[in-house]
């Protein structure tokens, strides 16, 4: 028996988790745009290496074993019937609503299109230019600029690789400095130019970048690793804009709830929390999410429970892999400065594998 039916919107890390945790209890829908998961956390590597070209794309055919999961764009959410409305005119009805379309990030850490061919031929077109470049510009210091640096500076040791961050220092949002020093100390030893208080712009002409001094850098090839903006413009087409915050995040309150709305709510890179928008907090507010509605399909029930309140994670562990074999992990240390470890610790943890085996599990594959 099951209580109610949820519509999650998004299949990222987020809305698969709590898909996959609300399966037994509720009439689950996923709904995505796209036709696979994609495991973004691979992408920087499928965009510089071939053999990775098809590693992040994971099947949701095993997600679900008693919900299904629809491949559509979602155009407008209707409150008032309680449906969510697709660009082919098909209506889900709901009794909870979850908004988890995640954010938009630069590519090569993005999917292109909305088939899995589509998204393996962009990875192919960067492998390609990544592969005939004489210089490379990355321009953003954070984990993923320092990531996409290392990858292109082993798969290209021959050519010119320039990092320009406009902070003073790497992976400023640590909150640290050792963990900017040391990927500071990675790259100039691998020859990569890391150019610091460096806000660059697109120059006048073509293959030219500008900073904030008016020093060019010439560059055949760039990537801008520099922020993502929030999946929330169809939102605003469709009138739900007061849901918004002036940063186009959606206003949660405690409970993961969409402000206002009882059965709406919001997960992952998508809502307007204060922490690191990275997987790990992602997964954290899915559970407690799932938790949640399930308390409040069964409100009236004998299974009764209360609603969690989700505490914002402002110290979480963050690893940075440089390439296959080395990188760093920063792990908070309560009330002291956090740790860095090093190569052994990252390799196993993230850099090696980049987590694919265990989201393959996640969506019901075996590892490999």
């Amino acid at each position: 028996m099951y209580d109610g039916d949820v519509v999650v919107i998004g299949g990222g890390y987020a809305g698969v988790r709590l898909a996959r945790r609300l399966d037994d209890t509720a009439r689950v829908t996923l709904v995505d745009r796209k036709e696979v998961f994609f495991h973004r956390i691979a992408s920087l590597r499928a965009g510089v290496h071939p053999e990775w070209t098809h590693t992040p794309f994971i099947p949701y055919d095993r997600l679900l074993r008693h919900g299904r999961v629809a491949t559509g764009k979602v155009v407008r959410i209707d409150t008032t019937e309680r449906q969510v409305v697709l660009a082919t005119g098909e209506r889900l009805p709901y009794d909870v609503v979850v908004i988890a379309t995640g954010a938009d990030y630069p590519e090569p850490a993005r999917f292109t299109g909305t088939t899995t061919e589509e998204a393996a031929k962009s990875f192919a077109e960067h492998q390609r230019n990544i592969a005939t470049a004489e210089h490379v510009l990355v321009v953003g210091g954070g984990p993923g600029g320092v990531e996409l640096s290392a990858e292109i500076r082993l798969a290209r040791p021959d050519a010119r690789v320039t990092l320009a961050h406009s902070g003073p220092a790497l992976l400023d949002s640590t909150g640290s400095v050792r963990p900017g020093r040391k990927a500071l100390a990675w790259l100039e030893s691998h020859d990569v130019d890391v150019r610091l208080d460096s806000f660059m712009s697109p120059g006048t002409d073509f293959g030219t970048y500008r900073d904030a001094r008016g020093a060019i850098v010439e560059a055949d090839l760039s990537f801008w690793a520099t922020g993502t903006t929030p999946n929330t413009l169809w939102l605003r087409l469709a009138g739900h804009g007061d849901w918004l915050n002036g940063a186009g995040h959606v206003k949660v309150d405690r409970t993961l709830r969409v402000e206002g709305r009882l059965d709406v709510f919001a997960v992952g890179d998508v809502n307007d929390v204060s922490e690191l928008k990275i997987t790990p907090a992602a997964l954290a507010q899915a559970d407690i999410a799932a938790h949640n509605i399930r308390a409040y399909l069964q409100s009236s029930g004998k299974h009764r429970r209360d609603p969690r309140f989700y505490r914002p994670t402002q110290r979480t562990p963050l690893i940075v892999p440089f390439g296959p074999a080395d990188g760093l992990t920063v792990l908070p240390v309560p009330g002291g400065e956090s740790a860095v470890l090093g190569s052994r610790t990252t390799t196993m943890a993230k850099a090696k594998s980049l987590m694919t085996p265990y989201m393959r599990r996640q969506l019901g594959y075996t590892a490999a």
